[in-house]
């Protein structure tokens, strides 16, 4: 099968794969609609975290499973599924307490590489859930954007405890600080205000609910944010960059009390105790517990209730995947569908 291998920093091929083959008696094969490049693909392809030799890519994906180990019960073939980017086992004790991302047996699936044409998913039954019949073609791209993106962005808002009479400021303009604006409105905050510089990113975040745009960032960003807030600071913030100054951006715009939520991959932040102290603020974050979301966001989508698909402004064939990097390397492109 073709499928995205990544040899050095700028360095992404479409070649020759082995076909995947069912290893475990859990597992499921899929035959990818859509895949798609993350954000966080991007931290490799810069050259910020090592590439150790030929990798594989990608960790979102939606498809028809082909094929189901002798023990998966609740994905049959001919079934149209939506997976997490974490493989979760869906019976250990973390997950029945709500973080399948953090399964005892989990699998990050960019281990495994889904920008290909066909994938192994490990630990199916727990992984995927499937549509109610096969979706119109149209939702396809809003029905991927639940693997990752949504359901991260979901998990920022949720962490920040969005809600009725809440003001949610979200730290981050790509697909993920874009969708936790649509879920923050989903989730019935009063007032989202999205950062961001970008006119194109401004546009689509307004359509997603957002009311105010703040285009400072550091120290002036901060600063915009306590004088839309009555000089308190947002009660919910989600950061969904993970660098050092978004997660200083994050903390200082939160008011006493108030609860973060972060969701961008880290890199070398670091928080000082002292400000921790006297922020008084709630952190909550990490790798999006998806699985979780899964079925309320795949019932919204096929209802038509939301529509997260619109943040992949860019569609290539998978063949194309160098060009969907470069797109989104510079910023060309929010995020690439990539078509098997």
């Amino acid at each position: 099968m073709r499928g995205v291998v990544m040899h050095a920093p700028g360095d992404v091929r479409v070649e020759q794969r082995e076909d995947p083959k069912i290893l475990a008696p859990t597992d499921a094969i899929i035959r990818l609609a859509a895949t798609c490049v993350c954000g966080s693909d991007l931290w490799p392809y810069r050259g910020v975290d090592a590439v150790e030799g030929a990798t594989p890519m990608g960790h979102e994906y939606v498809g028809v499973v082909e094929e189901v180990g002798a023990d998966v019960r609740n994905v049959r073939p001919g079934q149209f599924v939506v997976g997490s980017f974490v493989s979760s086992d869906g019976t250990c004790e973390i997950c029945r307490s709500g973080y399948p991302s953090s399964c005892v047996e989990r699998v990050f699936m960019n281990a495994v590489g889904t920008q290909a044409e066909r994938a192994r998913i490990p630990h199916a039954d727990g992984t995927l859930v499937a549509t109610p019949g096969m979706p119109d073609a149209d939702l396809i791209p809003d029905l991927l954007a639940a693997s990752d993106v949504l359901g991260t962005g979901w998990f920022g808002a949720v962490a920040a405890q969005a809600g009725p009479g809440r003001t949610v400021a979200v730290v981050g303009d790509g697909a993920v600080g874009l969708l936790a604006v649509l879920s923050a409105r989903q989730l019935g905050a009063e007032r989202v205000i999205a950062m961001s510089r970008h006119e194109s990113r401004q546009k689509l975040a307004l359509e997603f609910g957002a009311t105010d745009i703040v285009t400072e960032r550091g120290d002036e960003g901060i600063q915009k944010i306590k004088e839309l807030t009555g000089g308190l600071g947002a009660h919910s913030v989600v950061e969904a960059v993970g660098t050092q100054q978004s997660m200083h951006q994050a903390i200082r715009s939160t008011r006493p009390g108030g609860h973060i939520g972060f969701v961008g991959v880290n890199h070398d932040v670091t928080l000082a105790g002292e400000e921790l102290f006297f922020s008084q603020v709630h952190l909550h974050g990490g790798p999006a517990p998806v699985r979780q979301y899964l079925p309320e966001l795949i019932d919204l989508i096929c209802n038509r209730k939301i529509n997260p698909g619109r943040v992949f402004d860019l569609t290539l064939p998978l063949d194309e995947a160098a060009e969907g990097y470069r797109a989104m390397d510079e910023r060309r492109a929010i995020k690439t569908l990539l078509r098997p």
